[in-house]
């Protein structure tokens, strides 16, 4: 049995929790792995797991031999990448996480072109509304949009996207534009609960952030659909300033108490930190940080300028 292939399944198997989930991410079957992990077990004469019918957890030798594993391996892949890195073009498969909607309307535009330049890799993008463990998840490059906690993850800042409340101008024609964030109670509110959890609304008061607890007349799991019913006129909705930049410029939707907009979030590329970044890790940052960011600018500033139009017609 090839020892790296060894190491490589029993770190699957400690990643993942599951013989089953491991062999998944492995391409290999349930019973091979159990037999993988019983032969590494008798070779090194200790039990690894303990199983259970309804969990799995390391022993305490285990989670010791884990630390040793993960740098073996390590140290194998930055060897390989090294030695590729100087020889050819990036290859491989890359996986890359996002949530749903920025995947859908930003990244996967970008697939194709990079694809094209670099032949040899071959992607997946991942798009769950969630934040993702890189390593465990098996994703080598996510993008986040948040306050980053400390953490060993590399990343690169991609710019930055505003929470704004939106609704149809027809909308507004009819019930009226809130003047202040106490107004939303008269309102017909759509939330979008991944932006509006517990059902409140946070924004700046001056310097000070509060909140303004509300009842929603529709609550939806997914932002395309809750800014497409107020882009019908079934009322306001929070979304992120680049899911509805080319709606408000278009008219199409209008901001609101855009004076009480909470702080920006920060967009970020980020990736594990290695001794040797893989080359296709390497080749997808190159190509896609500065389009990326291209394209976030373009989307606040066509924001910005519908915001610059609709003060002149005020005016």
């Amino acid at each position: 049995m090839d020892r790296f292939h060894e190491l490589q399944v029993f770190v699957a198997v400690a990643d993942k929790g599951s013989f089953a989930k491991a062999g998944a991410k492995l391409r290999i079957s349930p019973p091979a792995v159990t037999r993988t992990i019983s032969g590494l077990e008798d070779r090194l004469g200790a039990r690894l797991f303990n199983r259970t019918t309804r969990s799995l957890s390391l022993t305490e030798p285990g989670a010791r031999f884990l630390e040793s594993a993960r740098r073996i391996l390590a140290d194998l892949d930055s060897s390989e990448m090294g030695a590729a890195g100087e020889s050819g073009m990036p290859t491989g498969h890359l996986t890359i996480g996002a949530s749903v909607t920025f995947g859908r309307a930003v990244l996967a535009p970008l697939m194709t072109p990079f694809l094209k330049a670099h032949p040899r890799i071959t992607a997946s993008i991942v798009l769950q509304d969630r934040v993702v463990d890189l390593i465990s998840d098996g994703i080598d490059i996510a993008i986040r949009i948040s306050n980053l906690p400390d953490s060993s993850l590399v990343a690169r800042r991609l710019g930055e996207v505003r929470r704004v409340l939106v609704a149809s101008p027809a909308y507004l024609a009819k019930r009226g534009t809130p003047a202040h964030p106490s107004d939303l109670k008269l309102h017909s509110i759509v939330a979008f609960t991944g932006l509006m959890q517990n059902r409140e609304w946070r924004f700046l008061d001056g310097n000070a952030t509060n909140r303004v607890q509300l009842s929603p007349t529709l609550e939806i799991n997914d932002a395309v659909a809750a800014i497409a019913a107020a882009e019908a006129g079934d009322g306001i909705t929070i979304a992120l300033s680049y899911m509805v930049a080319e709606a408000i410029a278009a008219e199409i939707l209008a901001p609101v108490l855009e004076e009480f907009t909470p702080p920006p979030l920060p967009v970020h590329m980020v990736y594990p930190q290695t001794t040797i970044v893989a080359p296709k890790v390497r080749a997808f940052v190159d190509f896609a940080a500065p389009r990326l960011k291209m394209r976030l600018d373009e989307l606040a500033l066509a924001k910005s300028i519908s915001a610059k139009t609709r003060k002149r017609s005020a005016d």
